[in-house]
């Protein structure tokens, strides 16, 4: 069965907006927990525009699942990870100014900065993955670096599966979950997946051990309820 990594930030969103603790986001990851959900994501960004690096700390206290901390890796962050010890760490290659990710890391290029990070992480005992778009070189490339696992940065496939091309948008997906088992690094997945579109990528990329799903399955759970929706991607993922 392919994990589900529950991304909180909207919950955090939310509270942000109108102050107080109202969602309160512990209360809301234990929740998570217990209605199945198989880990926990958080994307803290410098400006804490949703989670605080202080909600990231009280997580890391909680959290009783595997709990993945993303963002790119300033040395804010890193120091954050290195406090706080999650169970991964996913490297995205985001400017500050970005509203979401919007793409994956160019591995060769960066291959010498990436490289000393995760050294640094995978002394501390953090599986380590990197944000990935679909292109082999940069699987290659990630290999080279030494990361555990990638994330395939799925928007591609969501856009296409929306516009009914889902069986063109996924191929490039497939090609890279082949040369990442080739290549002997674990795959995840992320960006816009959602309950129409999970299943079939699920069904069709070999060695899919984690999807981290946040901004849909928040949206979904408006309409349908947060443990319905997480029970429903969970037979989505079996």
């Amino acid at each position: 069965m392919t994990k589900l990594s529950v991304n909180i930030n909207k919950i955090a969103t939310l509270r942000n907006a109108r102050g107080g603790n109202m969602p309160n986001v512990i209360e809301v990851a234990k929740d998570i927990e217990k209605f199945g959900g198989q880990g926990i994501t958080v994307h803290p960004r410098p400006d804490e525009r949703h989670i605080r690096y202080d909600d990231t700390r009280e997580l890391a206290k909680i959290v009783t699942t595997e709990f993945n901390i993303e963002g790119n890796p300033i040395p804010k962050f890193i120091d954050l990870v290195l406090e706080t010890k999650p169970t991964q760490v996913t490297l995205v290659p985001d400017a500050i100014t970005n509203i979401t990710s919007d793409a994956g890391w160019n591995t060769i290029k960066h291959k010498d900065f990436l490289t000393e990070v995760v050294s640094e992480f995978k002394k501390n005992d953090i599986r380590t993955s990197i944000f990935i778009d679909p292109i082999p070189s940069m699987i290659e490339g990630a290999k080279a670096i030494n990361t555990d696992r990638v994330e395939l940065y799925t928007e591609a496939y969501a856009k296409g599966f929306e516009n009914k091309t889902k069986k063109i948008a996924i191929t490039p997906y497939i090609t890279a979950a082949e040369v990442a088992l080739k290549n002997e690094l674990e795959i995840n997945a992320g960006h816009d997946l959602s309950l129409d579109n999970i299943e079939f990528f699920k069904q069709n990329i070999p060695g899919l051990l984690e999807v981290s799903i946040g901004h849909a399955l928040i949206c979904e759970s408006l309409y349908l309820g947060l443990e319905n929706v997480v029970q429903m991607y969970l037979r989505k993922l079996i």
